[in-house]
């Protein structure tokens, strides 16, 4: 009698390949699988070690097509995939695969990092914050909590500028870059010139006693000018710009101008203005309505310069140069006749420059 033998071969190890698997192979694997389904396996032997899972997978159970349950292992992928895992820093139990038993592969890497990326990021909700007032915003407030009881009569005029304008770019032509005359000093000599006939302007209001108010002409013309610094806004003084050139004055506020914005200013610096100018205009802006500092009884805010159209003697539109003035004076001790008179002044010997020969001393 012959024995037929039936001898089986199994797999002892499936080894995962870096590539991905092509269709035809998958299809082949799946093929050889549902042969060796039909075949009846031995029993393992009780005492036998079941074989372990992967760490890194999980063990799922999923519903297949035909209702049976088969097992997909979440986090399987071949080590060039998990190099690139890797170095797209994301974890690998994150990701859906789409290969074989729920294989990760390279497309679904590179799927899940755009559609992470897409995902809109959600900005941190900001919240109030309390701080104390600095040192010059605490200052600034007193002084201006004090301006409030001051009564202030506000006038603009508008300066043609051209004259100015003209004369300084002359001027400029002989000097250096660093040293070129900007209009402000010229302002401030035309308001000192003009209150050689407006004296009030230059006045301290002294209500120490409210009963007895007393006015304090001031002999030197000690102008404030605002300057925006980053710890906030400052005004030093320029000294005597009545016996002052206007060389002298663009000197000095060339001076205090780099130590303000610097924190370079002493007391001495800011202290006893008797009239402020407010240059507003190099920031940005025309008419303003500037907030008078007691004890002074007046100040101008600059607004910017600009070129706009006009006309000329004969009628022909031509282009013009202005900017304009805005004052604000005291008007429990300065009538609005006063101020506009002096305001107008000014006017004139901005728009008139030979004027200056005349009355400068």
């Amino acid at each position: 009698m012959h024995i037929l033998a039936l001898t089986f071969v199994l797999p002892l190890l499936d080894i995962d390949i870096q590539s991905d698997i092509s269709p035809e192979d998958e299809a082949l694997i799946e093929s050889s699988g549902s042969e060796k389904s039909e075949v009846p396996q031995k029993e393992a032997p009780q005492h036998q070690t079941p074989q372990q899972e992967p760490q890194s997978a999980e063990r799922e159970e999923v519903q297949g097509p035909l209702g049976k349950i088969r097992h997909h292992d979440k986090g399987l992928a071949t080590p060039a995939v998990r190099h690139l895992i890797k170095e797209l820093n994301v974890k690998v139990e994150d990701i859906d695969g789409s290969g074989k038993d729920g294989r990760v592969l390279k497309e679904d890497v590179h799927r899940h990092v755009s559609q992470g990326s897409q995902k809109p990021v959600q900005q941190e909700i900001a919240k109030d914050q309390k701080k104390p007032l600095t040192p010059v915003q605490t200052a600034m407030f007193k002084t201006m909590t004090r301006s409030l009881t001051i009564p202030h009569f506000l006038y603009s005029s508008t300066v043609d500028t051209g004259s100015l304008n003209r004369f300084r770019v002359k001027i400029n032509s002989t000097r250096e870059a660093g040293n070129k005359l900007t209009p402000l000093p010229f302002i401030l000599k035309a308001i000192s010139m003009a209150m050689g006939r407006h004296p009030l302007l230059n006045a301290w209001l002294d209500t120490s006693d409210p009963k007895k108010p007393e006015l304090s002409y001031k002999a030197s013309h000690d102008f404030g000018i605002a300057v925006d610094t980053p710890s906030g806004l400052l005004v030093p003084v320029v000294r005597n710009v009545e016996s002052q050139s206007v060389a002298s004055i663009a000197e000095q506020i060339k001076v205090v101008s780099s130590k303000a914005r610097e924190g370079k200013l002493g007391p001495k610096d800011l202290q006893g203005p008797t009239f402020s100018v407010s240059n507003i205009g190099s920031i940005g802006g025309g008419v303003v309505a500037p907030i008078i500092v007691e004890p002074q009884v007046a100040i101008v805010g600059v607004g910017r310069a600009k070129v706009v159209p006009g006309f000329d003697e004969q009628g022909n539109v031509v282009k013009k140069e202005e900017m304009v003035l805005s004052w604000s004076a005291d008007h429990r001790v300065v009538d609005g006749a006063e101020c506009a008179r002096c305001a107008e002044r000014v006017n004139w010997y901005l728009q008139n420059m030979e004027a200056w020969v005349l009355e400068m001393k």
